[in-house]
């Protein structure tokens, strides 16, 4: 039987680049704007440096120059972060051991999941159009709303502050990759816009020459690889006086991709799976107005769609689909829509206080190859909550929040299975924090966030293959966060940080055998809340010039999980130790060399099996001959380790690449 194509939506990109290009035909800059203020989520914005409380924020600047194409890539040059791949080999960002799912990503303030399973690909998130990205772990502002359990990622776009500013980038990698992108902007007094759009696309990665043959993978460039990646972004925005701000967004994202097969099982277990397409579409409003002198009314209205289509083939020839075109072929439609309101108050002496209400609607409808439907889940979610920021004294805050949300089934529908509706879910949170500032640029803080996540509808409803049995009762997942820390300027032109943590984490759902079977084969299976886990970490990071030509940068991670529920099951995917090294050397003043080594104890991929550790050294020469272009070329892991985030799925070997860009 030959493939079936699964149809691509009709796409849009290509209008909305031809669009932007006539829009900014005639004037065209590169510079990285400021970022968009309304897409920042902070607890409080008096905090050293200008930076939310406890979050790290990783900057346009050191996105380039270590060449962080992708989100995933870009967060794991802090400390707390660990990369791995799950079994689709999509790349997931684990915060202090926390998942997508417990530690949700956001763009500009606004979540961003797959609504059926609650992850993300951070691979399929480019960073070419974004200002920087900020991280808050365990606490979290209450205003990101609920689910997030262990921390936030939030992408922030750029806002153009000149006349014309822009920026236009190329590469090239020895992998086959193409990369291009262009971001344009322009402020013209009471109104602004900003736009852009990037490409992305690979033929095959390399292997290292070190990686020892299988069965379902022969060395040198890893099979089904492919991956293409177009996206772009839109953003107009109306400054009717000097304090209020209205703004319309628009994403598209496009993708397809190959899923390489696990290397580390028999030919018949492999997955041969390809993508047709993995897109993303959202349209956003965001509006902040001043109500007098002392407070601020914010809203946002959001719709987020995401589609993908998936072909599954029964061996490496991808030609025939498994078993036949139903089952062989399938395709989501899943969308979120929903609001949110803002009043932020500094009417009391010595209080900012931020209260919040939220509503969203989560839905997603699955299709087999005949484009019958097989699945339909509708949830409404509705959260509120507040912060009150109290100053104790001029140089001691003490930030205490509170929210509650409530999770409403509202359709069930699956293909030979009558559910019938569950009931509500409600889970209520409170946080306390206190901060204390040595200095203008110094801070010691102690933070304890009760926080909850809700269980996704795949959580609740998936057979998995037909291994698993429903549990649509499922409660929310609950942990105690505690840190304890300081962020701050120890001496000149130096930042450092440290931090010491421990989650307390409960009703975790897991996995449970039915009826005394060890393995999950046919409706033996079953997710349920029992799972109670102890994470424990330190996280030191130290950035510094050693000289006017030499900068230097560490930072280090110890996480110890402890499966305290059941003691014999790992917990998988997060290394114990993770360490990350960097140096900018400056021998001209036309001319940087960048190095940067990453290394990560072994991890448990399962029960069973646990990855060795590894150490990889990326290195780079960058060559500016002119005020506003830039050239450079570099090798990442130039030793060509063999190693991997996950077993049976082996990283790139050594890659060089050449970029060009061109800025003013």
């Amino acid at each position: 039987m030959s493939a079936i194509a699964v149809p691509r939506p009709k796409s849009k990109i290509k209008l909305t680049c031809l669009l932007l290009t006539g829009l900014f035909q005639g004037g065209l800059a590169f510079a990285a704007g400021s970022t968009f203020e309304l897409g920042e989520v902070r607890v409080t914005g008096d905090a050293p440096g200008g930076e939310d409380q406890v979050a790290s924020v990783i900057t346009q600047e050191e996105i380039r120059k270590f060449n962080r194409e992708n989100v995933g890539d870009a967060v794991n040059l802090l400390s707390g972060v660990n990369l791995s791949t799950n079994m689709r080999n999509e790349k997931m960002v684990y915060l202090r051991g926390y998942d997508p799912r417990q530690a949700p990503l956001f763009i500009d303030g606004l979540p961003v999941y797959v609504p059926y399973d609650g992850y993300v690909d951070f691979s399929r998130f480019t960073t070419a159009d974004l200002a920087a990205i900020q991280v808050a772990k365990g606490f979290s502002s209450i205003m990101y709303g609920p689910n997030t359990l262990g921390g936030a990622i939030n992408l922030v776009s750029r806002k153009p502050t000149k006349a014309v500013e822009g920026d236009v980038r190329i590469g090239v990698t020895s992998s086959n990759e193409t990369l291009a992108s262009v971001n344009l902007g322009s402020r013209q007094g009471m109104w602004y816009v900003q736009g852009g759009a990037s490409y992305d696309k690979s033929g095959a990665f390399p292997l290292s020459s070190d990686f020892t043959p299988t069965a379902t993978e022969n060395g040198g460039s890893r099979e089904n690889s492919y991956r293409k990646d177009n996206k772009v972004s839109f953003k107009l925005g109306l400054l009717p006086n000097a304090t209020d701000e209205y703004v319309v967004s628009y994403y598209k994202q496009e993708g397809v991709k190959g899923q390489p097969p696990q290397t580390d099982v028999a030919p018949t277990s492999a997955k041969y799976w390809q993508w047709p397409f993995w897109d993303k579409e959202s349209i956003a409003i965001s509006t902040k107005t001043n109500l007098g002198e002392t407070e601020v009314l914010k809203f946002k209205w959001y719709l987020d769609k995401y589609g993908n289509g998936l072909n599954t083939y029964s061996n490496s020839t991808y030609s025939v689909l498994s078993p036949n075109a139903v089952s062989g072929v399938s395709t989501y439609d899943d969308r979120t829509h929903g609001n949110i309101i803002e009043l932020d108050s500094t009417r009391f002496e010595n209080h900012e206080i931020k209260l919040t209400a939220q509503y969203k609607v989560d839905s997603h409808i699955a299709r087999d190859g005949n484009k019958a439907m097989t699945e339909s889940f509708h949830d409404t979610e509705v959260y509120w909550g507040g912060e009150d920021n109290i100053r104790l004294a001029p140089s001691l805050l003490l930030s205490l929040g509170w929210a509650a949300t409530e999770m409403r089934p509202e359709y069930v529908y699956k293909t030979g299975t009558n559910f019938s509706l569950p009931g509500r879910k409600s889970k209520g949170n409170a946080q306390a924090g206190l901060f204390y500032d040595l200095a203008a640029d110094a801070r010691l803080y102690a933070t304890v966030a009760e926080k909850s996540r809700l269980p996704t509808l795949k959580d609740r409803y998936s057979a998995k293959w037909g291994a698993y049995l429903e549990n649509p009762g499922l409660r929310p997942e609950t942990a105690v966060n505690y840190e304890v820390g300081y962020q701050g300027t120890p001496w000149r032109n130096t930042h450092a940080e440290a931090a010491l943590f421990y989650n307390d984490i409960k009703d975790k759902i897991q996995t449970v055998y039915l009826a005394g079977n060890t393995t999950c084969t046919t409706n033996n299976c079953q997710m349920q809340n029992v799972g109670k886990v102890h994470v424990t970490g330190v996280e030191l990071g130290l950035s510094t010039s050693i000289t006017s030509w030499l900068d230097v940068g560490s930072n280090f991670t110890y996480t110890k999980m402890e499966n305290i529920s059941n003691p014999t099951t790992k917990l998988t995917d997060i290394p114990a130790k993770k360490l990350t090294l960097n140096a900018t050397a400056r021998p001209h003043e036309k001319v940087d060399v960048v190095a940067f080594i990453d290394a990560d104890s072994g991890r448990w991929s399962s029960n069973t099996v646990k990855t060795g550790g590894f150490t990889t050294l990326n290195l780079k020469t960058v060559y500016r001959p002119m005020t506003g272009i830039s050239t450079e070329v570099g090798v990442t892991n130039l030793t060509d380790r063999n190693y991997a985030l996950s077993d049976g799925f082996p990283s790139p070997g050594r890659m060089w690449f050449a970029n060009a860009s061109y800025s003013f």
